[in-house]
């Protein structure tokens, strides 16, 4: 009988996708202070309106995607590469480097947009972008929901492309969320955004 090929390693792969995004943010980060950044400060929405309101608001616009997604395809192709080459990377997916560049722009994909269903909601209520609910229920709610949609969003992408251990999911959703607040409130003390959301 064969031996059997090992499925991913969560805490592996969670270590991966945690240190790929933090790269990734920086980056991000560096953009935003970027002057050149300025030019893709257009809406997604492109200003158009449901209902009346705003669907996604002013505060999402391309400059997060024409720099997250091949920054995030970089980082997967990095540290794929360098952690496939030592005995602690074996753990990780069996990929070419393609495929962890391919890998890493559907997961950034999955980030960015999924943080666009809770802006249409928030939106939708008539929440301004970066802002949050009265009621302090609903407000507990709205925090939560900010720092888990793009994990979340992130975490179904890499799903449908690769094996994805619910320990992975777990340990992600656990960790992911507090390094993109710190990434938030980073970029509020850079200046770039209002307050860390």
């Amino acid at each position: 009988m064969p031996d059997e090929i090992p499925g991913p390693d969560p805490a592996r792969c969670a270590l991966f996708l945690t240190l790929s995004f933090t790269l990734a943010g920086v980056a991000q980060t560096w953009w935003f202070k970027s002057p050149r950044s300025a030019r893709f400060a257009v809406p997604l929405d492109r200003g158009r309106t449901f209902r009346g309101r705003p669907i996604f608001g002013a505060n999402k616009t391309w400059k997060g995607f024409v720099v997250m997604v091949p920054a995030t395809a970089a980082a997967f192709l990095l540290v794929g590469t360098l952690a496939r080459s030592l005995p602690a990377g074996k753990g990780l997916w069996p990929l070419s480097p393609a495929g962890y560049a391919l890998l890493g722009t559907l997961a950034a994909t999955g980030f960015m947009a999924g943080e666009l269903p809770n802006s249409f909601i928030k939106r939708q209520l008539g929440i301004a972008p970066g802002g949050a609910p009265s009621p302090r229920g609903a407000r507990c709610i709205a925090f939560a929901a900010d720092r888990l949609d793009s994990v979340l969003g992130m975490l179904l992408a890499l799903g449908l492309a690769v094996p994805t251990p619910w320990r992975v999911w777990a340990l992600v959703t656990a960790i992911g969320p507090v390094i993109h607040w710190l990434f938030n409130v980073a970029l509020f003390q850079l200046g770039v955004k209002a307050r860390p959301a």
